[in-house]
This record gives C-alpha cells, sequence and structure tokens, in this order.
C-alpha cells in the first residue's frame, strides 16, 4: 500500500499547486482536468477492489458516476467536493488495507474484469497491482496537464 500512498501524495501536493479555478481548467488539447482525474482514481480503486470482490462501496453513487471510467467533467467541482476527494483519497486506502489484512476473505469472490489496459483482473491481489499502474498512468497525465494549465 506505501507506492499507492505515495503516488496519492504526489498527486495531492500537485493538486495544491493551483487554485480551484486551475484544476478544474480543461487546457485545449486535453478532454479533463486535474481534479477530474484525482477523483477517477478515488472511485476506481473502489470498483476495482470492493465492486468487483462483490463488496458494499465507501463512496457515493454520485461520486461514482461522476469520476468513472468513460466520464468527463460534466460541471466545475466545489471546493467542497475536492476537500472530499482529498479525504477519501488517503481514508479510502486506510479502509481497504484494514479490510484486506483483517478480512481477506470478503475479497475472495472477484469478478473476473479484462482492463482496457489489455489486463484481465482474475483476483483482489491483480486489483492491488493494477490500481497501481493505474494510478501511476493518471499521475503521468497530470503532470502533462500542469505544463497546460494557466
Amino acid at each position: 500500500m506505501q507506492l499507492l500512498k505515495t503516488t496519492r501524495t504526489n498527486f495531492l501536493n500537485l493538486l495544491n499547486e493551483f487554485s480551484l479555478e486551475q484544476i478544474n481548467q480543461i487546457p485545449e488539447g486535453f478532454s479533463n482536468n486535474l481534479v477530474w482525474n484525482f477523483g477517477h482514481l478515488v472511485v476506481t480503486q473502489q470498483l476495482l477492489c470492493y465492486k468487483l470482490s462483490g463488496n458494499e462501496m465507501y463512496i457515493s453513487d454520485e461520486l461514482i458516476n461522476k469520476y468513472r471510467k468513460g466520464s468527463k467533467p460534466e460541471a466545475d467541482a466545489s471546493q467542497a467536493e475536492v476537500d472530499e476527494l482529498k479525504k477519501l483519497a488517503f481514508d479510502l486506502i486506510d479502509k481497504f488495507e484494514k479490510d484486506y489484512s483483517e478480512s481477506k476473505s470478503m475479497f475472495d469472490s472477484y469478478s473476473e474484469y479484462p482492463t482496457s489496459y489489455n489486463y484481465t483482473l482474475k483476483s483482489i491481489e491483480d486489483a492491488i497491482n493494477f490500481n497501481n499502474t493505474h494510478e501511476g498512468v493518471h499521475y503521468g497525465y497530470a503532470l502533462a496537464l500542469r505544463k497546460a494549465i494557466k
């Protein structure tokens, strides 16, 4: 989980370089913004680790619909929403770490999922490993966005 925490810390530090207006900005040539990428990471981890294991997720349907794969920013995120995402980004890692270490069997019933990365997830361990790759990809995208934000 340390790699996941490090990636999210790096992303949080990147977000904190900018104003609310700037993290909502979609620069020319891009299809989303910094806050969407950050929210997408929070939502995707929940979907990959909890939903595909048949477990309840710890986020709202509203957040899922706003930041899931295939979505795009439809409106600016408020400061309250950004603050919620920042809190969830770390609280949910801690919750997952606890659930996984104390009740690993809750993740035994994993639904196979072919990712758009051409890698099929078959277990919670696959999901954990893939999620780190996924977060790194979006952090890289965020670094490109950083250079385009005015």
